[in-house]
């Protein structure tokens, strides 16, 4: 059983890419809620376009995610 280095090099290089999904989509969602409490009848369409975009965020994070570890998955086992 050898390691596809190939494969593998790609997989890492996505990882880094989740770690910073991994970190921006929960602060998004955080900055979202928190407009909702601050901004006024008249413009709290802002806090709903952040809550839209941390949701699309977190969805595309655990995409992301997933796909990332099946390609880890095949280097490592090479499949």
């Amino acid at each position: 059983m050898s390691v596809n280095t190939a494969i593998l090099e790609k997989g890492l290089k996505r990882l880094l890419v989740l770690i910073l999904l991994l970190i921006v989509s929960p602060i998004t969602l955080n900055i979202g809620y928190k407009a909702l409490n601050k901004y006024s009848d008249e413009s709290i369409w802002i806090a709903y376009v952040i809550l839209t975009v941390a949701s699309l965020l977190i969805i595309t994070t655990l995409v992301v995610g997933i796909k990332i570890f099946k390609t880890l998955l095949d280097a490592i086992f090479n499949t």
